[in-house]
């Protein structure tokens, strides 16, 4: 298993500027394998700490934070020597004693040279019942679930990873475009959690991948009867239920009503609220302009919910096994919305952050937009190869947009004011954008040259 976020986690070991770090993300994306390979692979020894169910750490942090005494107290726990820069100190499931969290403060302020990485599954959560966090204090990475980039090296096709990661279309095309779309359907239905890809690389098993992902849905569904306060359960579970039918829909914006008849916003946002906290959903924001910084311009009532991971949203829906096998089926049925889930999934492990527009009269719309390198790129997900693209022109005739992105089962394109990127393709889009003019403003058209 490579994981994209190691390349984060070497940097932060070299950095002049290094704080204790906090590595967010969803449960069983990863996190604990992470930690102990990099401390395996990049220190002389690890000191781990678990906090699940672990009195004595408790005990430990409950009185002052005298960090020379709490360095001792975690070595013997532990059983290793903590030697700054040698040893990686490892809090994982920090939320479980939030007094654990709170120490990282000192940490930085006392004893900076110690190298020290903390992660809980359910850390979105314990700040949402009011946890103290250490602001600006320490730094932070997202670990997401495995991109299709990863997955490819996962199924032993490190060099086809690494070009597609290049974004060398000379080199893939057409030679390799059907193996990628082979590969990018099993994708689409495994998905890209960790436990379930490690199973399918190794036994091809579609049935068993399902069968994994039902478990971590269950194990969900558990953590939200326990957690969550009584009273927002059932709407969680309504909330989390209703993502397959809400994406299914032609328009995907989120419709409170479609959670249950006659449902508004006051009934279920403090439930959306618990779900993105406990990070098994993805908010996208409508903006009302296609101009940066799109934050500016977001609205906090009219928005797109996604899943965590595509493969859980197949799971979710009762998505056959059967589908992976015709020819682009899965790309189109449900009106697309395994595509979309999909396109919206790379951009987020790709540290993108996507919106989407809307004219007012909803005659157009662009399924995503983002801020990178300065620019506004909005972005279309087309889950065939019909390479119509009204809503684009429409937006970037209303915007004087220099450049547009389409992504589709059609190869690499590059038409100057638009630029077809193939689905398997979408996760090096920030290197397609680099390569190219428009971008740097070199090579943007007026839009009197709009086709």
């Amino acid at each position: 298993m490579q994981r994209t976020l190691m390349r984060s986690l070497i940097d932060w070991k070299t950095s002049r500027n290094r704080k204790p770090l906090i590595i967010n993300g969803a449960r069983q994306t990863g996190k604990t394998w992470l930690m102990k390979e990099f401390g395996a692979t990049r220190y002389r020894n690890v000191a781990l700490i678990d906090f699940t169910a672990n009195e004595r750490m408790r005990n430990l942090f409950a009185g002052d934070f005298d960090i020379p005494r709490i360095l001792a107290q975690l070595a013997l726990e532990a059983n290793t020597q903590i030697v700054p820069g040698e040893t990686l100190i490892i809090f994982d499931e920090i939320q479980e004693v939030p007094r654990a969290l709170t120490s990282l403060k000192y940490f930085y302020e006392r004893a900076a040279e110690q190298h020290l990485i903390a992660a809980g599954s359910l850390l979105g959560i314990a700040l949402h019942e009011g946890a103290s966090f250490p602001v600006g204090k320490v730094d932070n990475l997202t670990l997401h679930p495995m991109d299709f980039i990863e997955f490819i090296t996962a199924m032993g096709k490190g060099s086809l990873a690494k070009a597609v990661r290049e974004a060398d279309f000379a080199l893939l095309q057409p030679v390799f475009s059907e193996e990628l779309a082979a590969l990018l359907k099993e994708y689409l239905f495994v998905g890209g959690m960790p436990a379930v890809v490690s199973d399918y690389t190794l036994h091809r098993d579609m049935k068993e991948a399902r069968r994994l992902q039902e478990g971590i849905l269950n194990d969900y569904d558990r953590d939200f009867s326990k957690h969550a306060p009584t009273r927002i359960i059932e709407r969680m579970r309504l909330v989390w239920a209703s993502l397959p039918s809400q994406l299914g829909k032609e328009n995907k914006k989120f419709i409170y009503g479609a959670v249950r008849r006659g449902a508004r916003a006051k009934d279920l946002e403090e439930a959306v609220q618990w779900l993105q906290d406990y990070g098994v959903i993805c908010k996208v924001p409508h903006v009302s302009a296609i101009r940066a910084p799109l934050m500016s311009y977001a609205s906090i009532s009219e928005f797109k919910l996604f899943a965590l991971d595509v493969g859980l949203l197949g799971a979710m829906s009762g998505l056959d096994a059967s589908m992976v096998l015709k020819s682009s089926a899965l790309f189109t049925e449900f009106k697309g919305s395994y595509t979309e889930q999909y396109v919206e999934q790379q951009l987020e492990a790709s540290g993108l952050k996507p919106c989407y527009w809307s004219s007012a009269n909803s005659s157009n719309e662009i399924d995503f937009v983002i801020d990178v390198k300065g620019t506004t790129v909005p972005i279309e997900a087309k889950a065939s190869e019909n390479l119509k693209s009204k809503s684009l022109k429409a937006a970037r005739e209303k915007y004087k947009l220099p450049l547009c992105v389409r992504t589709s089962l059609a190869g690499y394109r590059d038409e100057g004011w638009l630029i077809n990127i193939p689905l398997w393709a979408i996760g090096a889009l920030e290197k397609v954008l680099e390569d190219t003019q428009g971008v740097s403003g070199e090579a943007a058209a007026s839009t009197a040259d709009m086709p």
